[in-house]
């Protein structure tokens, strides 16, 4: 709403309930969404908030203390993306859909953009280069092109 606050509805397993972080789901700037049902609030602040299917990104808790200082946010259908000020990225929900990072989270500095596919992020970095994870079959698995992912706009 025009003040920051949200109103939700529908299933309350797919985040149509966000009454445990109502009091949280204020001075909001932007929500994306899963396909799957869960949900991520950016704040003034720079924090995030969630809810909905937990499995799918709704719950954050492992991750939350890293997440300050966000910029934009991403989803694919089970996982979230969260680029940070500094250029760096938390990820969580689904780790076969891109939640799990740790297989490229030394390459992801400097980011400046994330797309998404239903399973697998590509990060595009300031100095051109490009790197994807999470599902092979849906994108996740870059290495047979990555010389050629230089200069990507």
């Amino acid at each position: 709403k025009e003040d920051g606050s949200v109103v939700t509805w529908g299933n309350p397993h797919d985040g149509g309930d966000s009454s445990d972080v109502k009091d949280q789901l204020r001075n909001v700037l932007h929500i994306q969404a899963t396909s799957d049902g869960a949900f991520a609030a950016i704040k003034e602040d720079g924090s995030v908030v969630t809810w909905g299917q937990p499995n799918c990104g709704g719950d954050s808790t492992w991750v939350q203390d890293q997440l300050r200082n966000v910029l934009h946010i991403q989803a694919t259908a089970d996982a979230f993306a969260a680029i940070k000020e500094d250029g760096s990225v938390v990820t969580w929900g689904n780790s076969q859909c891109g939640g799990d990072s740790s297989s490229v989270r030394d390459q992801l500095r400097g980011v400046q953009q994330i797309q998404a596919t239903g399973g697998a992020f590509a990060a595009i970095r300031a100095d051109g280069s490009a790197i994807s994870w999470g599902d092979p079959s849906c994108g996740g698995d870059s290495l047979a092109v990555q010389d050629q992912l230089r200069n990507v706009l």
